[in-house]
C-alpha cells in the first residue's frame, strides 16, 4: 500500500547509507505497518509494510 501520510514517528535512514547523496531508504518505527520511503522523494509518500513481510526481507538481505 502506498499512503501519502506520514508516520507519527520520526523517519531513519538505512545503516548502509551514506551522507554524500546515495540511495536511500528511511523507515519509521512505531506503527501497525512498516513504512518505507525513498529519502530523496518524501513527498511521493511510503510503502506500508506488514511486519512479518519487512522481518523476511531483512532475513533474505542478510544472508544474501
Amino acid at each position: 500500500m502506498i499512503t501519502n501520510a506520514s508516520p507519527t514517528k520520526r523517519w531513519r535512514k538505512s545503516s548502509y547509507s551514506s551522507d554524500n547523496g546515495g540511495n536511500c531508504v528511511e523507515v519509521a518505527d512505531g506503527c501497525a505497518a512498516v513504512p518505507v520511503r525513498d529519502s530523496k522523494a518524501p513527498a511521493l509518500g511510503h510503502l506500508a509494510i506488514a511486519p512479518a513481510s519487512w522481518s523476511a526481507l531483512l532475513t533474505t538481505l542478510r544472508t544474501a
